[in-house]
């Protein structure tokens, strides 16, 4: 076994941080970006979520027909959207689809909005329809790890309106699971509380992928402290809430 110290600090960061207005983005500035489109220098994402979006546009030859619209942005680019979106459309309008400063997933760089390639691209809403290349892309997401973050009927949950574009790294089984559970992040975060560390695991198994996946909630003082079997990979990543998700790989194919 292997002895594993977390930072507190640890929880803000990681691929299933929870940033919504409920819970802002507390972590540092992202780091380690990269263009999500080869010959696109100004759309980016952290490294990893760039790398499976790439190769999950590659399996579906999907940049002949889509196009990235949004990826990450800084905390003063997104306040300059806000304001815009107010000038322009109006409280109800950007409450509804735009994510007040702070408190928007684009600035974790985990986030990417995508839209079907034509003339006039909306940079709010843009077109990502459910059916042909956009619903291929929508399909196959899960195996790489994204999910469709603002679903219909889900408002209420998530705080902001359907969104069709917008897809979120959480990395793999995780995807999967929600996709298969229909869960937003935030229910995901309350369901994945049920199986607590040392006590109880979810088992994944499917499509090659297995793995376990346990929560463990930060303690009061600086540091938390778990044991991983070091046979296995794993990923451990803060929730941006109050501790961490475990996630123990056995055999992986994407992540």
């Amino acid at each position: 076994m292997e002895r594993v110290i977390l930072q507190r600090k640890s929880i803000y960061t990681g691929s299933l941080i929870l940033v919504n207005r409920t819970y802002s983005f507390a972590g540092e500035d992202a780091e380690d970006l990269e263009p999500v489109k080869s010959g696109t220098s100004d759309i980016f994402m952290w490294h990893r979520a760039a790398i499976l979006l790439s190769r999950l546009m590659g399996k579906i030859n999907g940049w002949q027909k889509i196009i990235p619209v949004s990826g990450w942005r800084s905390l003063k680019e997104q306040q300059k959207i806000w304001e815009d979106s107010l000038a322009e459309s109006g409280r109800e309008f950007t409450e509804k689809y735009v994510a007040c400063p702070g408190h928007s997933e684009h600035q974790t760089g985990l986030a990417i909005d995508l839209g079907l390639k034509q003339e006039n691209i909306d940079f709010i809403c843009p077109d990502f329809p459910y059916k042909g290349i956009c619903q291929t892309f929508r399909q196959k997401a899960m195996e790489y790890g994204f999910i469709e973050r603002y679903p219909s009927g889900k408002e209420k949950i998530t705080g902001i309106g359907h969104e069709p574009w917008h897809f979120r790294y959480v990395g793999v089984p995780h995807a999967m699971i929600m996709a298969q559970e229909s869960l937003t992040l935030e229910e995901y975060i309350s369901f994945i509380k049920d199986f607590p560390y040392g006590r109880r695991t979810y088992a994944f198994n499917q499509n090659g992928v297995r793995a376990f996946i346990s929560y463990l909630k930060a303690g009061e003082e600086k540091t938390t402290v778990l044991e991983v079997d070091s046979r296995f990979p794993y990923m451990i990543s803060g929730n941006n809430v109050d501790g961490f998700i475990l996630t123990q790989y056995g055999i992986s194919k994407n992540d």
